[in-house]
């Protein structure tokens, strides 16, 4: 993803400050709080949520393609940086498994080209599979043999509002989405018991640089998409985010909707009939 970079900052009010008895684990890391690890984490919503676990005192393992991109945040003591790009699953599962996480944020994501399923080349359609749903599926799998050994833990996603409201030109990507959150539902089934909590994040119209190599750079995507808007910022997700992994060990919030108070979904569009002869 090539989302505008978010200090620290702007990561939201400080919260649980990575206590155990709320998110799981152990003071693992020396000088540091609880484990965390963020894909997608150098820009954007990634960025946001790994300055808001920061704020919060977590040990943030931030990952993000190897494009320069994390060496322009701002230094932490308490984030360790991986150039990474998720598409290698075995380097991906070797990170999760050696860092073994208390919480993992799969947050790396594509839009794709915003084409026509008909007209949508199958190397995009790869990338969106890859990027959106493979890469979450096997660093959730990494992280939970020691998630599971501890009793507790938190797997975190995040989805989108078209998942299930999809729009014109996003099938592949909504497809993606849509399957994440029935992994997620299918993975609580297989968690139940063990103390490991599951939330998906799904937001709706958030002002990142998600579109920018659609529409050709950052401007032109805020003038089709943002321009007279009051969209969700990135720190807006992170905040709501941080109120899930806040909660006491007990409660699981599973879900969270987020999307603008301006923006509503619904209505039908009906094609007019072909005139015959």
């Amino acid at each position: 993803m090539t989302d505008r970079p978010i200090s620290n900052e702007e990561g939201g009010p400080s919260g649980s400050h990575g206590d155990p008895s709320r998110i799981g684990g152990d003071q693992r890391e020396a000088g540091g709080g609880v484990a965390a690890l963020v894909t997608g984490a150098s820009t954007g919503i990634g960025a946001a949520v790994a300055g808001e676990l920061l704020a919060r005192g977590y040990m943030v393992h931030a990952v993000a393609l190897d494009d320069g991109s994390l060496d322009r945040l701002p230094e932490h003591p308490s984030r360790r940086n991986h150039a990474l790009d998720v598409r290698d699953t075995a380097a991906l599962r070797r990170l999760v498994s050696d860092v073994a996480p208390d919480v993992v944020v799969n947050n790396a994501g594509a839009i794709g080209s915003m084409t026509p399923a008909a007209d949508d080349d199958p190397a995009m359609i790869d990338l969106l599979l890859d990027v959106n749903l493979r890469a979450a599926l096997h660093a959730t799998a990494a992280a939970l043999p020691a998630m599971i050994a501890r009793r507790r833990g938190h797997v975190c996603f995040t989805g989108s509002i078209a998942a299930s409201r999809p729009t014109a030109n996003t099938a592949v990507y909504s497809a993606t989405k849509a399957a994440l959150h029935t992994y997620a539902d299918g993975l609580r089934m297989d968690l139940h018991g063990t103390g490991v909590r599951v939330t998906v994040m799904v937001p709706g119209r958030v002002e990142t640089r998600l579109y920018d190599a659609v529409w050709g750079d950052h401007d032109a995507a805020a003038a089709r998409l943002y321009h007279g808007i009051e969209s969700l910022t990135p720190s807006d997700v992170a905040r709501a985010l941080g109120f899930a992994l806040d909660m006491p060990a007990h409660v699981d919030i599973t879900r969270i909707e987020i999307v603008p108070t301006a923006q509503v979904y619904g209505g039908a569009a009906i094609a007019q009939a072909t005139p015959t002869r």
